[in-house]
């Protein structure tokens, strides 16, 4: 194995991440706002077919996790798969994805911070949005410069909430089902799923013009393999955690929405707001909505927490890669990366400062390379477990602890889907501005890789 590897797995990161804490955020990264407010929108798309979509979805997702799985167990980085990319595919390989992933993170924390001051109007409509956003990252900020237990105990609640509130509606929801609960005892039944139009009422194109949306509601799970550079006894948990992710999709996005769509007609989702607040209310729980504001808060304010984590990490790995300055390779006195956290922190409150300064558009534009971002991580991490398998012996390929799944079909046909969601996106008229926008935040990069000179430092290092 590389010798590159041997010295990053003493890179001075504190392994203070507990196993609940791994296993709560495998839950918590593939379930994001987008269920609890963007569900209609996929539901009015697609019909009760969305159920497919999420199944595919969910199938691609496991060969991705068990792709990076594969190679985290054998080299637990914080740099995780811009490491691997950089070590099995090339130094270019490595810094777009590190930098690519990185700007990924911090847009997306632009937009979240922005929802979680928005949320707390709810409550508090005076409040100036600012304020409840600078204040969320500050906190946050502050627990993730403690250290990396602080970070994963902060998202191991944020994580419960988000689970304990779609099981809560999941149980009442099948409650209303069979036995009429809040209907007078008479069982509203699954006949919904199929009344309107039909299982596929749109259609086959239904369902696949939803790949796009219902791909990026699971960006998010990869965070697993960030989090196994400091996480403990790393053989046991990541395994663990990876294989029961596509369990949880099942249950968590399919169970919610089959409950959902058989409570009500499917094109009368979204008509009257949040189809969870509809069913809450549908109880007589009169705080059905500041409820669910809370939960959306929360998962708001979970990404953030996640994303100022990687990007600190992401930053720290690209100064040891020699593809960010050095400074960033420094840690304080808690053995965190305090200058990458703290540079990522500014250029997410730059955002936020953007979002009230610049027309709506041109902040719309700058967050998109996030959507772009998420299936390009998602498709070096498959390629590279490739590149990496093929740079085993067989003797080394039969000693590795996790190996992934049908290899290398499953990689095939995930590169394929992968490809297929980024041409859905040129074609989609909302979603062709993020594809294209990805494609110059790729020329920007190729750009700043040959112009510093960082491709002849690379290119010398590898002939030393």
């Amino acid at each position: 194995m590389s010798n590159e590897f041997q010295t990053q797995n003493g890179e001075g990161l504190e392994r203070g991440l507990e196993e609940r804490h791994i296993k709560m955020m495998a839950i918590g990264g593939a379930i994001g706002v987008g269920l609890f407010l963007g569900s209609a929108t996929a539901i009015q798309a697609a019909g009760p077919a969305i159920l497919f979509t999420y199944a595919v979805a969910g199938v691609m997702i496991f060969f991705i996790m068990r792709s990076l799985g594969e190679m985290a167990v054998e080299h637990p980085v914080a740099g995780s798969f811009s490491a691997y990319a950089n070590d099995y595919v090339s130094p270019l390989a490595g810094y777009l994805t590190g930098w690519t992933y990185w700007i990924m993170w911090v847009v997306t924390c632009m937009a979240e911070v922005t929802a979680v001051g928005i949320y707390m109007t709810f409550w508090f409509p005076n409040l100036p949005q600012w304020i409840s956003a600078l204040v969320a990252v500050c906190l946050l900020t502050i627990v993730n410069l403690t250290a990396a237990s602080a970070f994963g105990e902060i998202e191991f609640w944020f994580a419960l909430i988000k689970v304990a509130t779609i099981v809560i509606m999941i149980v009442i929801g099948l409650a209303m089902i069979m036995f009429g609960l809040g209907n007078n005892g008479v069982p509203i039944g699954i006949s919904k799923l199929t009344a309107h139009g039909g299982f596929f009422p749109k259609g086959i194109m239904g369902p696949i013009s939803t790949l796009t949306m219902v791909s990026f509601a699971f960006v998010g799970v990869e965070l697993i393999g960030v989090t196994a550079g400091e996480a403990k006894n790393p053989e046991k948990v990541i395994p663990t955690a990876i294989n029961s992710v596509f369990i949880r999709i099942m249950i968590f996005y399919i169970g919610a929405l089959f409950v959902i769509m058989s409570l009500y007609a499917w094109d009368s989702i979204g008509t009257k707001g949040s189809p969870f607040v509809l069913t809450f209310s549908k109880l007589g729980i009169a705080a059905a909505a500041g409820i669910i504001n809370f939960v959306v808060l929360t998962a708001a304010s979970s990404s953030c927490n996640s994303g100022i984590f990687t990007t600190g990490r992401m930053l720290y790995n690209l100064s040891l890669q020699g593809q960010a300055p050095k400074v960033f390779g420094k840690l304080n006195k808690n053995n965190i990366p305090q200058n990458a956290i703290l540079t990522s922190v500014g250029f997410m409150l730059i955002g936020v400062i953007l979002n009230y300064v610049a027309p709506g558009k041109a902040f719309t534009y700058v967050t998109s390379v996030g959507t772009f971002a998420g299936i390009f991580a998602w498709f070096m991490i498959v390629y590279t477990q490739i590149k990496f398998r093929k740079s085993l012996t067989p003797e080394q390929v039969s000693k590795l602890r996790f190996k992934t799944v049908l290899y290398p079909a499953s990689g095939i046909i995930t590169m394929i889907f992968l490809v297929g969601v980024f041409v859905s996106m040129l074609l989609g008229a909302d979603t062709r501005i993020p594809a294209i926008v990805g494609v110059v935040w790729m020329i920007v990069l190729l750009a700043a890789w040959y112009g510093t000179g960082l491709s002849k430092k690379k290119a010398a290092k590898q002939l030393s």
